[in-house]
């Protein structure tokens, strides 16, 4: 049996995610899945204002959320599912979770953000949408608008 860490940030798009992935692979049979989900980040303003047991309870909420969302879909073939949620360094989580489940491949099927880079989640592993630069909106605004001013004088 294949064993896969398999990171996810976003229920929806690991969904789009998987569906890629199962079309463009043979068929590999059952696979153990060591589903992995990260919750996003609260920003410091709302953390000075909620409770630590509050923020764990809504970490709870929101991977229950990611589960029901994709069990079924990493089950569907017989698979088994082993769902984790992220506390702490990925690298170390990833680890940690080889030396577990024994030699894995690590997918990394994170929502990519752009102007933000994500945190790697193995050394060999490169996060998805990951850039050397990033456009901010106003840059790509303003080229935007200096090529419909250059359209309208001709």
């Amino acid at each position: 049996m294949e064993k896969v860490i398999l990171y996810v940030d976003d229920a929806a798009y690991a969904r789009e995610f998987l569906a890629r992935m199962a079309a463009s692979e043979a068929d590999v049979g059952v696979r153990h899945w060591v589903l992995v989900a990260c919750a996003p980040r609260m920003t410091h303003r709302i953390s000075k204002w909620v409770s630590h047991s509050a923020r764990e309870n809504w970490r709870g909420k929101w991977f229950a959320k990611v589960q029901e969302q994709l069990l079924p879909l990493l089950q569907a073939r017989g698979s088994q599912v082993t769902p984790t949620l992220a506390k702490g360094p990925l690298t170390d989580l990833t680890k940690r979770l080889k030396l577990e489940h024994g030699a894995a491949q690590v997918i990394d099927a994170r929502r990519p953000k752009v102007g933000v880079d994500l945190e790697p989640v193995a050394p060999d592993v490169a996060p998805p949408g990951q850039s050397s630069w990033a456009l901010p909106g106003a840059v790509v605004g303003m080229g935007a608008l200096l090529l419909l001013a250059n359209e309208m004088s001709e």
